[in-house]
């Protein structure tokens, strides 16, 4: 999609309160999957380490490193989309304080991402003003954050008491304050996300947190029908590609079997003067 290139000032800046439209986040984590996001006119591409499970075929997001967060992020920026490009930082890259997460922020920086998104509140302040104050723009991420699967005993939607929506949301003020540019909720009560998106001067960007946020973000590969396996309450479909494709390479390995595949006008042909006698 052409236009102007999408910068994290333009993000920050996109409150639906203050009259900006929603913003339309999806991952993808490769050339292809950016072109298809760009075209679509995404305004954020996620380069998520949900690539461990829907790419990379793990059961969770923690074996993504972040040489193979540098590896999609590069393969995604080569395609220079309008789209601002964000990367996830993997499970260890930042949890042992600022200085691995600047050294770590920095070679995701260099593959070609414009920012990072990290999980977590007030445990990963130091980590997030360490970002920032070296110019690495940080986008947060609280409620249900993957990276924490085995603390939470599974992906169960989070601050479903009074109690735990308060702490939540005293951490999205505590890494508004530190200085992220937006923060992804994920599976929270609608009701929740609200008020975070009321409260919080940034923009929210919801995955499972109802309307009222200021932006969704989905899965390329869950909206697409191109993952399998249990489909999350949150996810919306808009094509069953997978059923698609499998339709699809059916018909070429009946063709082959066939020796229906490939026709004389797929096949190249030569002179046949010149090699009638043509023999080995």
């Amino acid at each position: 999609m052409s236009g102007e290139k999408v910068s994290v000032p333009q993000i920050r800046a996109q409150k639906v309160s203050s009259g900006q439209p929603p913003i339309a986040m999806i991952t993808a984590y490769d050339a292809p999957g950016a072109r298809i996001a760009d075209a679509s006119g995404v305004d954020v591409i996620l380069v998520g380490d949900s690539l461990a499970m829907v790419v990379l075929g793990y059961d969770d997001t923690l074996s993504v490193t972040v040489e193979d967060m540098a590896y999609h992020s590069a393969a995604v920026a080569r395609t220079k989309p309008r789209a601002l490009i964000v990367t996830d930082m993997p499970w260890m890259s930042y949890h042992t304080g600022p200085v691995d997460a600047v050294i770590n922020g920095a070679k995701l920086i260099r593959s070609g991402a414009e920012a990072v998104k990290l999980e977590g509140g007030r445990s990963r302040l130091e980590a997030v003003k360490a970002l920032v104050d070296s110019e690495i723009p940080v986008m947060g991420h609280l409620g249900l954050t993957p990276q924490s699967v085995h603390a939470f005993g599974g992906y169960s939607v989070q601050a479903k008491t009074k109690e735990a929506a308060k702490r939540m949301l005293e951490d999205a003020v505590e890494l508004q304050n530190a200085g992220v540019f937006s923060i992804v909720l994920e599976a929270i009560p609608q009701v929740v996300a609200q008020v975070a998106t009321k409260v919080l001067s940034i923009p929210t960007i919801g995955i499972g947190a109802g309307l009222d946020c200021d932006g969704q973000v989905l899965v390329f590969h869950d909206a697409l029908g191109l993952s399998f396996g249990h489909k999350p309450k949150f996810v919306r479909r808009y094509a069953n590609l997978a059923e698609e494709s499998v339709k699809a390479i059916e018909s070429y390995v009946h063709d082959v079997k066939m020796r229906q595949f490939p026709s004389a006008e797929e096949t190249y042909q030569v002179n046949q003067v010149e090699f009638s006698d043509f023999t080995f």
